[in-house]
């Protein structure tokens, strides 16, 4: 006789992608002022989101800027080959190719999008 097996509940895409946002930022040592800047929401939503009071909505900006912004770390991640401490050092010194510190560059839209296409070609290194 068969027992049934009680399915794990997926986590919706929200819960996932605000969870990674933040994980990525702790790891990265990213402050929640520039974070919000970052994903485009406010200082205040980013300590909801720490709390599990506020989830990024798929299909708003701060959701799509959030996916960027996983993507960066995903990149970086893989460059440094998991090391923290030296992807904390990347992000928050200047960077001679960039003209600036990553992590000023990348609280605009623009500036997240450079950062991420400099990191895709420096990955593709052969």
């Amino acid at each position: 006789m068969r027992t049934a097996t009680k399915a794990t509940p997926v986590p919706k895409e929200g819960t996932v992608v605000t969870k990674a946002t933040l994980r990525a930022a702790d790891r990265l040592a990213i402050k929640n002022n520039a974070l919000a800047k970052i994903v485009g929401v406010s200082e205040p939503t980013i300590t909801r989101m720490r709390r599990g009071a506020y989830v990024l909505d798929n299909g708003n900006k701060a959701f799509e800027l959030a996916l960027l912004f996983i993507r960066l770390y995903r990149s970086l991640d893989s460059i440094v080959d998991g090391n923290d401490d030296v992807a904390r050092s990347w992000i928050s010194n200047n960077n001679l190719a960039l003209r600036g510190r990553p992590l000023d560059l990348i609280q605009s839209v623009s500036g997240l999008t450079n950062v991420i296409q400099y990191l895709d070609t420096r990955r593709a290194l052969v």
